[in-house]
C-alpha cells in the first residue's frame, strides 16, 4: 500500500497540497466540490505528486512541504 503527498493547481493560480491513500479517489473528491479546502478553486489541475510506502514518512514530508522552506522548494523545483 502507499500514502501520496500530492500538488494541485486551483482556479486562483494558488495550490493545495494534501496527502491521501488512494490519490484517485481524492483526486475525485476535490473535482466534485466535496473537500471544503478547494470547492470554491475549482477547476483544479494535478500537478505533481509523491508516494511512499510508510504514512508517516507521508505525513511528514506534507508538513514539510506547507512550510516557509517546503513552499520554497516547491517553486524553486517548478512544481508549481
Amino acid at each position: 500500500m502507499f500514502w501520496y503527498v500530492y500538488i494541485l493547481r486551483c482556479k486562483d493560480e494558488r495550490f493545495y497540497i494534501g496527502c491521501a491513500d488512494n490519490l484517485k479517489d481524492r483526486i475525485e473528491r476535490h473535482q466534485k466540490c466535496q473537500v471544503p479546502a478547494t470547492k470554491d478553486r475549482l477547476p483544479i489541475k494535478l500537478i505533481s505528486y509523491f508516494a511512499f510506502s510508510n504514512k508517516y514518512t507521508t505525513f511528514n514530508f506534507e508538513k514539510y512541504l506547507k512550510s516557509g522552506s517546503g513552499r520554497a522548494f516547491v517553486k524553486q523545483h517548478k512544481f508549481v
